[in-house]
C-alpha cells in the first residue's frame, strides 16, 4: 500500500523538473502519451502513476537517469537504471572504446570526464599542454574547467582568456540550470571569482561558429576548438555521465605544431605528478572514488555500450 509520502515526493519532484524544463501540463502530456488531466493529478498528489509512466515522464522531459532513479524513488519504485563502477568487467567494452578514441585522436588533446567535470582519462597530447601546471591542479581529482581557468594552471597562458573563460562559465552555467548539482555551483562560484570582467566587445576572437582557445605554447600559439561526446543511448548511470571533450586545430599551423610535438617524441613533456598516497596519476581510464555522498557504482548494465552522439561546440570544457 503507498502512503501519501511517495505521492507527495513525486508531485514536488515532477514539478521542479517540469518548471526547469519550461514545458507545460500538456506538453508534458502529450510527449509520454497520457492526459493533462492525469498529469495535473499526479502533480497534486491526487494519482500515483505506474512505474513505466515515471520513466516515459523522466524520459519526456530527459532527466538523467541519476536523477529518473530519484523521481522513481520518489513514487516508491525500485531504481531502473545500474550504477556500474568503470573498472567493473561488464564496461570493459566501453573503456576499450574511449581508450581507443583518446588514441585515434593523437596528435591532437583529448579528455574523458565525469559528470562533475573532474578527469578520468586523458591522452598524450592533452598532458603537453599542462606543461607548467602547478601540481596541485594536476592531482586526482583533476577538474578540467579549473585546471583551465586557475591561476596556478593554464589561464596565464590563454591569450583570450577574458573571452574564453566566459564561453565556459556560461556553458557551465547553462548545465547548472538544466541539471543542478551542489558541486557544480561550487564550482561556478570559485571560476567566477578568478576570472577576468566579461568583455562588453567580444573582439575579433569569434570565428563565427565558435571561440577558439588561444594557448601560448613554446615560441608560439595553438589555436583550438573542441567538440563534445556522450553515448546518447545508455542506460548505465555511469557511462550516461561520462564525457569527452575532444580538441581540434583551429588553423593549419596549430596542426602543424600539435603534429610536431608527438612526432618529435615529445608525447607529455608534462607528466601529472604522483598523488600523495604515491600512486601513480591517471593515464588510462580508471575509476574515480565516489564523492559528496554518491552511493558506489554498482550492478551491470543490460547495455554496456551505445551509440556515441557529438557535437561542435565553442572550446567549452565540461
Amino acid at each position: 500500500m503507498t502512503g501519501t509520502s511517495e505521492r507527495d515526493g513525486l508531485a514536488g519532484v515532477l514539478r521542479e523538473w517540469r518548471g526547469r524544463r519550461g514545458v507545460s501540463q500538456l506538453d508534458l502530456a502529450l510527449r509520454a502519451g497520457t492526459t493533462q488531466r492525469h498529469v495535473s493529478f499526479i502533480e497534486s498528489g491526487r494519482s500515483l502513476p505506474g512505474r513505466a509512466m515515471v520513466v516515459r515522464l523522466a524520459e519526456s522531459l530527459e532527466i538523467p537517469l541519476r536523477e529518473r532513479n530519484a523521481l522513481l524513488l520518489a513514487a516508491g519504485y525500485a531504481p531502473a537504471y545500474p550504477e556500474t563502477r568503470l573498472d567493473d568487467p561488464g564496461l570493459r567494452p566501453v573503456r576499450t572504446a574511449l581508450e581507443g578514441v583518446l588514441r585515434g585522436h593523437q596528435p591532437y588533446p583529448a579528455v574523458i570526464v565525469d559528470r562533475h567535470s573532474d578527469l578520468v582519462s586523458a591522452n598524450d597530447a592533452f598532458w603537453a599542454l599542462t606543461e607548467g601546471v602547478a601540481a596541485p591542479l594536476l592531482a586526482p581529482p583533476l577538474n578540467v574547467p579549473r585546471l583551465f581557468l586557475d591561476p596556478r594552471g593554464m589561464a596565464p597562458r590563454i591569450v583570450n582568456l577574458d573571452v574564453w573563460a566566459w564561453h565556459v562559465i556560461d556553458h557551465l552555467r547553462l548545465e547548472a540550470a538544466r541539471n543542478p548539482r551542489d558541486r557544480l555551483s561550487e564550482l561556478l562560484t570559485e571560476l567566477t571569482a578568478l576570472v577576468p570582467e566579461r568583455p562588453r566587445d567580444p573582439g575579433p576572437d569569434h570565428l563565427g561558429f565558435a571561440v577558439p582557445l588561444r594557448l601560448r605554447f613554446g615560441d608560439g600559439e595553438l589555436r583550438l576548438l573542441t567538440t563534445l561526446t556522450h553515448f546518447g543511448t545508455a542506460v548505465d548511470v555511469t557511462v550516461a555521465e561520462l564525457r569527452m571533450e575532444a580538441f581540434l586545430p583551429a588553423d593549419a599551423e596549430t596542426a602543424s605544431a600539435l603534429t610536431a610535438l608527438t612526432g618529435l617524441g615529445r608525447p607529455a613533456p608534462a607528466t601529472p605528478p604522483e598523488p600523495p598516497d604515491g600512486g601513480a596519476a591517471t593515464r588510462r581510464i580508471t575509476p574515480q572514488p565516489p564523492d559528496d555522498g554518491d552511493a558506489a557504482r554498482r550492478a551491470t548494465p543490460p547495455e554496456p555500450s551505445g551509440a556515441a552522439t557529438r557535437r561542435a561546440a565553442g572550446s567549452s570544457p565540461v
